[in-house]
This record gives C-alpha cells, sequence and structure tokens, in this order.
C-alpha cells in the first residue's frame, strides 16, 4: 500500500514536470538577453520540453506496465534532476534547447508511474482522497511553476539569474529519489504486453505534426514545413487509428487500446481535458507576457499576481472530495461557472483600466478563476480515471496526462500565437481581451461537455 511519505513523494514526481514546462515563461526575457537566443530559439526552449514530454507519455506508461512502476519512476527522476543541471550549466542556446528536450523525456518517464501507482496502491476513500490531491497538485504546480519562477529571477542566488529555475530542481530530485526507495511500493501490470512499435512512432508523429507546426510557426514567419507538417497531421492520425484497431483485432495490444477509449467516464472526460488545458495553458503564458512586457511589471510581481489563483484553486481542490460526495460531477459545471465569471473580470479590468491595471485590480478576477478551475481539474482526473482497470492503470494514465499535456502546449501555441500577432498591430490591451475572450469560450465548452458527465463518480 502507498503510505504517506510514498504518496508525498510520487506528487513531488508529479508536480516537477508541470512547474517545469510554466517555469521558463517569466524567464524567457532574462534566457535571451544572456544567450542571444532569438524569438526562434525561445519558443524551442519551451516547445522543446513540451513536445518531447507530449509524445513520450504513453511509452513512459506502458513502460512502467512492464519494467516496474517504482523502477521507472526512479529513473525519471534521476534523469529528470541529471537534465535540469544541464539545463542550469548551458553555454548556449542550443544546449539548453536539446538539455530542455531531455528533461521533457524524463518527466515523460517519471509522472505516468504517479498516477499508475495511485491507481494500483491504494483504494475506496484513500485512492479518492489521494485523486484529489493530485488533481490540486497538478493545478498548484502549473500556477506556482510561474511565482516559482518569478522570485528565482529576481533573488539571483549567487550571480545564476535564470539559471537556479533549473538547478533548484536538482537537490529536489535528490530527496525524491532518497524518498521513493524508502516509500514508493514496487507495482506492475500482471499482464505486460510488448512495445507497440508502429503505434508508437505513429502516435508520437501525429503530435509532432500538429504541435510542432503550431508552436513554432509564428516565430518562424510559417515557412512552408509548417503547412506540409499540419497537413500531415490528420493523415498520420488516421493511420495510427488503422494501426491500433489492426493490432487489437489480431490478438495484439496496441499501444492505445480501442476497448479503453470505449470506456465513457474515459472518453467523455477527456473531452473536458482538452479545452480546458488549452485554455488554461494558453493563459498562463499569454498572461506571462502581459505583465512584464504590457504592464513593465517585474518578474517577481507578476508572480505574485498569481498567487490568489494559486490559493483559491489549492481551497477549492481540498474541498472537491466533500463536494463530490453531495453534489457529483456538477462539481465540474459550477466550477466552468465561477471560472467563467473570474475570466470576464480579468477581461473588463484590462479593457477599462489599461495600461494602469495592478495586481489588486485583477486580483477578484484571478481569484474567481482559479477557484472555478480547482472545482474542475482534480473532479475531471478522478472521473477519467475512474473506470480503468488496474493492470492497465499505466497506459490509461499515459492517455490521460497525454492530452493535458498536449492541451497544455496546444494553447500556449494557438492563444500564444493569437495574443503575440494581436499585440504588434492592434496593442497589448486589446490582444489581451481579444485572447481572454477566447479563453472565455473554451471554458463555456467545458461547462456544456460537463453536463454529459456521469452524475455519481466512482
Amino acid at each position: 500500500m502507498l503510505g504517506t511519505l510514498g504518496l508525498f513523494t510520487v506528487l513531488l514526481g508529479a508536480a516537477l514536470p508541470l512547474i517545469d514546462f510554466f517555469i521558463v515563461n517569466v524567464a524567457l526575457p532574462t534566457i535571451d538577453h544572456d544567450l542571444a537566443a532569438g524569438p526562434a530559439l525561445l519558443e524551442l526552449v519551451v516547445a522543446g520540453y513540451g513536445l518531447s514530454y507530449a509524445v513520450l507519455l504513453v511509452l513512459g506508461g506502458r513502460l512502467g506496465d512492464m519494467f516496474g512502476r517504482r523502477r521507472l519512476f526512479l529513473l525519471g527522476m534521476a534523469a529528470f534532476g541529471i537534465t535540469s543541471l544541464v539545463c542550469g550549466l548551458a553555454p548556449n542556446a542550443w544546449t539548453l534547447v536539446g538539455a530542455r528536450v531531455a528533461q521533457g523525456a524524463a518527466a515523460a518517464l517519471m509522472l505516468p508511474q504517479v498516477l499508475a501507482t495511485i491507481h494500483s496502491a491504494t483504494g475506496g476513500q484513500r485512492r479518492a482522497k489521494a485523486l484529489s490531491l493530485y488533481g490540486a497538485t497538478a493545478g498548484l504546480a502549473m500556477v506556482a511553476g510561474q511565482i516559482l519562477g518569478g522570485v528565482l529571477v529576481a533573488a539571483d542566488i549567487a550571480g545564476s539569474g535564470w539559471r537556479a529555475i533549473f538547478l533548484v530542481n536538482v537537490p529536489v530530485a535528490l530527496v525524491g529519489l532518497l524518498f521513493a526507495v524508502r516509500s514508493v511500493p514496487e507495482t506492475r501490470s500482471q499482464r505486460p504486453a510488448p512495445i507497440d512499435t508502429p503505434g508508437t512512432i505513429l502516435l508520437a508523429a501525429a503530435l509532432v505534426t500538429l504541435l510542432a507546426p503550431l508552436t513554432e510557426g509564428r516565430a518562424a514567419g510559417w515557412p512552408w514545413w509548417t503547412w506540409v507538417s499540419l497537413a500531415a497531421f490528420p493523415v498520420v492520425s488516421y493511420a495510427f487509428v488503422r494501426v491500433e484497431r489492426r493490432a487489437d483485432r489480431q490478438g495484439r495490444t496496441p499501444l492505445v487500446p480501442p476497448s479503453l477509449l470505449a470506456l465513457v467516464t474515459l472518453r467523455r472526460g477527456l473531452a473536458l481535458i482538452v479545452p480546458f488545458g488549452i485554455g488554461f495553458g494558453g493563459f498562463m503564458f499569454v498572461i506571462a507576457v502581459a505583465l512584464q512586457q504590457g504592464l513593465r511589471m517585474g518578474a517577481v510581481d507578476a508572480g505574485l499576481t498569481l498567487v490568489p489563483m494559486a490559493v483559491a484553486f489549492f481551497g477549492a481542490s481540498l474541498a472537491g472530495p466533500r463536494l463530490i460526495r453531495r453534489y457529483g460531477s456538477l462539481v465540474v459545471t459550477a466550477g466552468a461557472v465561477i471560472q467563467t465569471a473570474g475570466v470576464a473580470l480579468l477581461a473588463l479590468a484590462v479593457w477599462g483600466g489599461w495600461p494602469s491595471v495592478g495586481g489588486l485590480d485583477l486580483l477578484p478576477g484571478v481569484a474567481l478563476a482559479g477557484l472555478g478551475q480547482g472545482l474542475q481539474l482534480p473532479v475531471i482526473i478522478r472521473i477519467v480515471l475512474s473506470d480503468i482497470p488496474a493492470e492497465r492503470s499505466g497506459v490509461g494514465s499515459g492517455v490521460m496526462v497525454t492530452a493535458q499535456q498536449s492541451a497544455l502546449a496546444l494553447g500556449v501555441a494557438t492563444l500564444g500565437s493569437l495574443f503575440l500577432t494581436l499585440a504588434t498591430t492592434a496593442g497589448m490591451r486589446d490582444a489581451l481581451v481579444v485572447t481572454l475572450l477566447a479563453q472565455l469560450g473554451l471554458v463555456v465548452l467545458t461547462g456544456l461537455l460537463s453536463l454529459r458527465l456521469p452524475r455519481r463518480i466512482g
């Protein structure tokens, strides 16, 4: 069974990759200054991590099912610490990009083991509580990443500047390794399946053909390869579905078993994770740029502006299990309504007060948005995983986290590109308002889709 220290340790492993996806947002200006990176390479610092992370998550889950989740968790944690050290010591921008790609791969080994271990080594109310804490950790990590990034960059510890955002991972990873050796039980699938090589290659190709052009296209000036890649995406995706269905019919175990996607809770839950993740990822990137470049806030002030969001998210996540027992999946719908109000308040504050908007002006909207998000994400995660068999918990966790991570990266790419494009033509205020309204549409969509969820949650 997974004890308290073990649960803390795997949640630490869940927090690190998500923190590092967002922590660079507030450090990009100083990275650009120190390494003369330029817009295209800065995009790769963000996108390289997100791409390798998203592409390898399902494979990481399958490897955990085969070779043991504790073993893969330890390997991923160690690799994450080493690659973070390389990031922090990078002498130039290309070295940083390569280290970020390797760091994303390490995260993809570690993160799927977290949910799979919780799913396999807990049960009943303890599992429900653990899943709620996972949801709280995931949301809090995404917000805390930018807060922590701002503090570390401004602190300039021993003259390290932006490098501290990566170097801080090294002692944390060491502590995580020590705790994991002592407290995380070994679990694995009782009927492990071999690696589905064609499915793995095609899923990776599908994600790359979608995410790579969207993340790099604007900075690179939309060259020909971006359009070829986007045109290839539906073709490669169709080939992936055909290969997986054929493998299933032939009695082999595909990378993403069609029978897994036949689960109503998983399928409908994933349908909510996508718009939620796109909105969340895009918002976190855009707000970091708007606060620093538009309102001329320092890295610390920009980070501290998001503290109310983090506090409200965490509080809502802790209240979630009690609310779920009473109201079921309606908690997600209520969360979407509250988040809608928060984003609308933010748009009104920006429209009416720019460029004199301060942290106090944004506080009501930021807090309400965080409260609404905290009522949604942990519940959605719990719904997605509720009916997955224990022997498939690794691949099931990998599918869910892949959808979440791909949506976050897609949000940075799409809403980020929309914002940066409009900022050069219509001005920063109008660009931010339009982007917030786009996010508002995604929140409304999430709320409407939540009405299709099963009312009772196991």
